[in-house]
């Protein structure tokens, strides 16, 4: 009796053991503090409103800051893979640091949700990028409804600055086509880089090309400073900022000198003017709500990024445990393959159907042509 107690006992435990050992890991790497902060923090705050059960099993969430170093973000995710034996990755903040980690997560089969804004982490496809799905707006359709504006305001020429890094560099061949598509000229192109404290070198020489309007590309924070820098040395032509600057931060930072900016962004920035048809809505104004009621404030979009995650990986995760175990590799790829196959999902800004082709999924439903007026964001009637 005593030897059959111990084997219940011991069968138990062993039980016991395999459902822990099944539990759901996600690591998740955000830019808390440094440069790219701004997005984050409400990225990382905004993992406490992620599905803790999927389909029965336990998500745990594994949580790094990289303090905005894609160095960091290297040792983090190399950590994660070795020692956590993630499922899945959601991050890192930035576009840069997301690049650096390509490598790395497509050798070890690790699906990848990353909340950047180069279109480069999934175009073009190929072998490493098949692993990585992206959660925000493509750089495309942002740059379309910009260059559209222009041209139907009668722009004929555009100076551009950006970040000397992956998110500017992008923007700026996507800048390209988009301008050939609406017969714009780009008469200046000007770089800096995201910590510096002054870009007047840059300024005065897309000054001195008298464009029609100015396209900053640049997240966060660093959005601000090439266009306070030309007001501020009298430019009084149009300025056009891309979903990198979709944040109240960047109105806050700017004041004055940001009103009438015309930018592609989310929804989420003006839902109340958004129409009742378009599915993102209900998404949307649940987070926000969420948010504000734990930390009350309203999020940034970038966290809308974050919460989109979960809803992809509550969608693919049911159909992924049928065809192997959280923890191994079938999962791990069955993941991957479920979430290529996520149709009509409703996110915070827009409607995700992935293919193959496009990891992204978003249409134009995805991108709102937004204005600034007396501090607010308001759609662009």
């Amino acid at each position: 009796m005593q030897l059959r107690s111990k084997l219940l006992a011991l069968a138990a435990g062993l039980a016991f053991a395999a459902s822990a050992q099944a539990d759901i890991k996600i690591g998740v790497i955000s830019s808390a503090t440094g440069p790219v902060s701004l997005i984050g923090i409400p990225q990382k705050n905004t993992v406490a409103l992620m599905p803790t059960e999927i389909a029965g099993e336990k998500v745990e969430y594994i949580t790094f800051d990289d303090a905005s170093d894609p160095s960091n973000t290297v040792t983090l995710i190399k950590k994660l893979i070795s020692e956590e034996n993630i499922d899945a990755l959601v991050g890192p903040s930035s576009s840069p640091n997301a690049m650096a980690v390509l490598d790395f997560i497509a050798e070890a089969k690790v699906p990848t949700l990353a909340p950047v804004g180069t279109i480069a982490i999934v175009l073009p496809m190929d072998d490493k990028r098949r692993w990585v799905f992206k959660t925000t707006q493509n750089d495309g359709l942002v740059a379309d409804k910009l260059f559209k504006h222009m041209k139907e305001t009668g722009k004929k020429t555009v100076g551009f600055i950006g970040t000397g890094d992956t998110f500017g560099e992008t923007w700026y061949k996507v800048a390209q086509d988009y301008a050939k598509k609406y017969g714009i000229e780009i008469v200046a192109n000007e770089r800096f880089k995201r910590p510096d404290t002054s870009v007047t070198g840059q300024a005065l020489k897309v000054l001195s090309a008298k464009p029609d309007a100015v396209l900053i590309a640049a997240p966060g924070g660093p959005a601000v400073l090439p266009q306070a820098t030309l007001t501020d040395m009298g430019y009084k032509g149009t300025f056009y900022q891309t979903h990198g600057a979709a944040l109240k931060e960047f109105i806050k930072l700017g004041g004055k000198k940001v009103e009438g900016t015309i930018l592609g962004g989310s929804l989420m920035l003006a839902p109340e003017d958004a129409p009742d048809s378009n599915p993102a809505k209900k998404v949307a104004l649940e987070y926000i709500n969420a948010y504000k009621d734990k930390y009350g404030e309203v999020p940034a979009t970038f966290g809308g990024n974050m919460y989109d995650a979960g809803l992809l990986l509550e969608q693919a995760v049911p159909a992924a445990l049928k065809k192997g175990e959280p923890g191994t590799e079938a999962f791990r790829v069955a993941l991957r393959d479920e979430l290529e196959k996520v149709k009509d999902l409703a996110g915070t800004q827009g409607v995700y159907n992935m293919t193959p082709e496009d990891h992204s999924g978003f249409d134009e439903r995805g991108v709102e042509l937004l204005t600034i007026e007396n501090g607010e964001f308001k759609l662009v009637k």
